[in-house]
């Protein structure tokens, strides 16, 4: 990895000093102060990757596609993104998704459905190995884009880039990305040519980083403000894909706030998925004490060996070049197992998983609270 843009540097700085401050605290240690310090790994990363490599498909060798059974059996290539651009009216806020739809739905043989939220600073079109595999495997897969959060991030004057970012990490912003999610549902599943063709029985909530918080409320994780606890919870969501999850900073007992997740939970991360700047850090082990503290009727953790935060994105040059197709790979095979499991399909596929991507794990736990 090249040494640290200049202009990371002095951002970072910035970001310290907010986080010293009384007034910046309150703000940003809220529910994704995480977020803010992966954006800014996140998008200088990207600034040396050619133009558009944030949201483009992902970049998989030829020979790790000839070699993946999964892609041999199944032509994702014949999945067509759908992009629709919705409003909530009421919120006077637009909400743009992406949707990967299996061909094989319809009213007769409707699909399961997984509900994605980005991290801070990316779109709809981002996440696209999960959405493109999911849809050939027979899932439809509905990708959010928060606009308060989202890749317009980046746009502008780069030295209000903090100051945008710590925006996107306030209160209102985190539970508006919950609403976005609870309103896309509404909007997908009761669309005259796409809700008899899905099952509102079979949805799960998936998300990385500031999006894995999205998930956590979405699925019964409550914060408290001003001496009540904030339930954001949808009941129509049966799972959780908990991918890179920041801790709630700044909130006390982590396992009272996630005392009312009560669906399975799959989490996912590395040994080296760090954020790192000047007066901050958070590790591997944040994540792993998220999903410590995660109840729930079953719970899954697995820890890749290596890596980095956005090697969980679609990005084909973060964590290592022959490690990074590979993660992708056994990723959005857990995540399928995962799904089948719950929905009572193939759990026979979930139980293998940990042999046949042994070579690369570090990690991988099992619980029933």
């Amino acid at each position: 990895m090249p040494p640290p843009h200049p202009t990371t540097v002095l951002l970072a700085s910035r970001l310290s000093t907010l986080l010293a401050s009384p007034a910046g605290r309150r703000g940003v240690r809220t529910i994704a102060v995480a977020g803010i310090s992966a954006a800014l790994l996140l998008h200088f990363s990207a600034r040396a990757q050619p133009a558009g490599s944030t949201d483009a498909p992902p970049q998989a060798p030829e020979a790790a596609r000839a070699n993946d059974p999964a892609l041999a059996a199944n032509d994702e290539s014949a999945i067509t993104p759908i992009d629709l651009d919705w409003v909530d009216a009421a919120r006077n806020r637009p909400v743009p998704v992406r949707l990967y739809l299996p061909a094989g739905a319809s009213a007769a043989k409707p699909v399961p459905l997984v509900v994605f939220s980005h991290g801070i600073g990316g779109s709809r079109r981002g996440y696209s190995y999960l959405g493109r595999y999911w849809a050939s495997q027979g899932y439809a897969s509905l990708h959010l884009q928060h606009v308060g959060s989202d890749r317009t991030l980046w746009s502008g004057n780069i030295f209000g880039l903090v100051g945008r970012l710590q925006g996107a990490a306030q209160d209102d912003e985190a539970m508006a990305r919950v609403a976005d999610l609870r309103f896309a549902l509404d909007q997908v599943l009761s669309h005259a040519e796409f809700a008899p063709r899905l099952d509102a029985a079979r949805i799960v909530a998936a998300g990385h980083s500031y999006g894995a918080n999205t998930t956590l409320l979405a699925i019964g994780a409550k914060p408290e403000r001003n001496g009540r606890l904030v339930d954001l919870a949808d009941a129509r969501l049966k799972a959780g894909i908990i991918v890179s999850a920041p801790p709630f900073y700044g909130e006390g007992d982590m396992a009272k706030i996630l005392a009312g997740i009560k669906v399975p939970t799959l989490h996912i991360t590395a040994t080296e998925d760090v954020i790192r700047i000047p007066g901050y850090y958070s590790g591997v082990e944040d994540r792993v004490a998220v999903y410590e503290a995660t109840p729930g009727p079953r719970k899954f953790l697995a820890v890749f060996e290596g890596g980095s935060h956005s090697m969980f994105t679609d990005r084909g040059g973060t964590g290592g070049v022959a490690l990074n197709p590979q993660v992708k790979t056994a990723t959005r095979e857990l995540g399928l197992a995962f799904m089948n499991s719950v929905f009572g399909r193939e759990a026979v596929a979930l139980e293998s998983w940990p042999k046949r991507f042994a070579a690369i794990l570090a990690r991988f736990s099992a619980a029933a609270p």
